[in-house]
């Protein structure tokens, strides 16, 4: 990753697994390409600010909850 390229946590992968959803579901949801969510879960990809609405809207928490410049601490806590 560039230096100057800013970091994005997220927790896709955990929201994904609760609810049971395949990546490609998830893809599917969203309008996007399978390949994008695996990037965004790895952090290979930062999202636009449109598909960070729309993954704030299909799980129903604020962006803020799924993503983060830090590390984010589990859910649990």
């Amino acid at each position: 990753m560039p230096p100057d390229k800013l970091k994005i946590f997220n927790r896709l992968q955990v929201l994904r697994a609760e609810r049971a959803l395949s990546r490609q579901d998830l893809a599917d949801a969203l309008g996007v390409n399978v390949q994008t969510i695996g990037y965004l879960e790895r952090g290979d990809y930062n999202p636009s600010l449109e598909l960070a609405f729309k993954l704030s809207e299909y799980f129903g928490l604020p962006i803020e909850v799924i993503f983060s410049t830090k590390p984010l601490r589990p859910l649990s806590e």
